[in-house]
């Protein structure tokens, strides 16, 4: 049993310090600047890293490893985590990260500056949704389940923008921070089916590790 406890969308965070033109697409990501770097997450270790090659192959399909050969000269590193890639970006290592659209959020309200932004491709952006869930070994199963409803209710949902920095699932008892509000919200949401993924990942990973070690 899974219930969704918040969401949000696989984006390019750029420092506005570093960057003025930031691409509008991904095209012009892949065929940008080669010493404007980005950092980026391991698809076998990071969701991040797995969204990121969910989205290149939702835009560009068979296509797909040819665009990450060309991006590869613009990439800096490959980090395991997310943790590690946005230290490396925040320390100035590199002008952009693979992170997520609710990233500036946190600049905003937790450091009061707005040098963190987030890009609004045109392609649209791949979401991920958060769930939280019950075994089969729970040792309390009606515990269990009652706190899976709690999870949907507004208490809960308060707490999700300014602790877990993602958009919360289900009705607030409070109106969402401006930060948040103001967050990019793509036109396009791009999401593959759980078993269209499933019966893909192991191929796809294979085919961006090919296409990372081309050059």
């Amino acid at each position: 049993m899974f219930v969704p406890f918040d969401y949000g969308y696989f984006d390019i965070v750029y420092d506005s310090e570093s960057i003025s033109s930031p691409p509008k697409t991904l095209d012009e990501l892949i065929n940008g600047p080669k010493d404007e770097k980005i950092v980026i997450e391991d698809p076998r270790t990071s969701t991040p890293g797995l969204g990121m090659l969910l989205w290149m192959k939702a835009v560009y399909g068979d296509a797909a490893a040819e665009k990450w050969e060309v991006l590869s000269d613009r990439i800096l590193t490959v980090a395991p985590g997310w943790s590690e890639a946005y230290g490396l970006f925040t320390s100035g290592e590199a002008p952009m990260v693979l992170s997520y659209t609710t990233s500036p959020a946190y600049h905003q309200i937790a450091e009061e500056t707005e040098r963190y932004k987030a890009i609004d491709f045109e392609d649209g952006l791949y979401i991920q949704i958060e769930v939280a869930g019950m075994t089969e070994m729970a040792d309390d199963p009606a515990l269990a389940k009652s706190f899976l409803a709690f999870i949907l209710t507004p208490g809960f949902q308060d707490a999700i923008p300014t602790h877990n920095w993602m958009m919360p699932v289900a009705a607030t008892s409070e109106p969402l921070p401006d930060a948040f509000l103001n967050a990019v919200t793509p036109d396009k949401t791009l999401q593959f089916a759980p078993d269209v993924v499933a019966e893909n990942r192991r191929a796809w990973i294979d085919e961006w590790l090919n296409a990372m070690s081309a050059r």
